[in-house]
């Protein structure tokens, strides 16, 4: 700009304000979405105290999560902001040791906060995912969702209905896809006039 107008370099233009930076383009690329999760507004139902579901973030599937008292279990995972979710990459506990503990029903509600188990029968799911023991796989790919369903994303739960057999229900590691929702923040407008 200076080149073009030079009696206005060093005036102080926005991009000299300290302004916001303008934002990064749109290359289309999904990325992991776990910088994004609030991990203070996250929750789980029914997990064992020993195995509880923040391990599932940290990616070793040895340490995972797993249900208590049943099958059942609940995971909410909230966002610092809004996400556009893509895919889900769940994976097997500890390598696959134990298949029967492995999941194979989950349904997915899109911001619903504080749901129970009394809730989930009552609420349509925004999706429900059928599992194989390939789709749990670490090599396996993520599963993709239905896009359209998952724009503003502020808090996935995920309500692990069934599982291959067992007891209580075991899970390995669970990442988001997606990216986030270019918002404008009207802080950064100045009034004219």
């Amino acid at each position: 700009m200076a080149a073009m107008f030079p009696g206005m370099a060093g005036m102080g233009g926005a991009a000299d304000a300290g302004g916001p930076p303008p934002p990064e383009p749109d290359d289309g690329k999904m990325v992991d979405l776990s910088e994004k999760i609030d991990k203070s507004e996250c929750y789980a139902r029914n997990e064992a105290s020993n195995f509880p579901f923040t391990n599932l973030f940290i990616g070793d599937s040895r340490l995972g999560c797993k249900s208590d008292a049943d099958e059942q279990l609940i995971i909410h995972v909230a966002f610092s902001e809004f996400v556009k979710v893509h895919s889900i990459k769940l994976t097997e506990f500890n390598n696959g040791a134990d298949p029967e503990l492995q999941p194979t029903k989950v349904l997915l509600f899109v911001n619903r906060t504080n749901l129970g188990f009394e809730d989930v029968e009552d609420i349509d799911p925004t999706s429900t995912l059928h599992l194989t023991e390939a789709d749990l796989k670490e090599s396996a790919d993520p599963i993709r969702l239905q896009f359209v369903k998952f724009q503003r994303v502020r808090s996935i739960t995920l309500f692990i209905e069934d599982n291959a057999g067992g007891d209580i229900t075991a899970l390995g590691g669970l990442k988001l896809l997606g990216k986030t929702v270019q918002t404008t923040n009207m802080k950064d407008f100045k009034k004219q006039g």
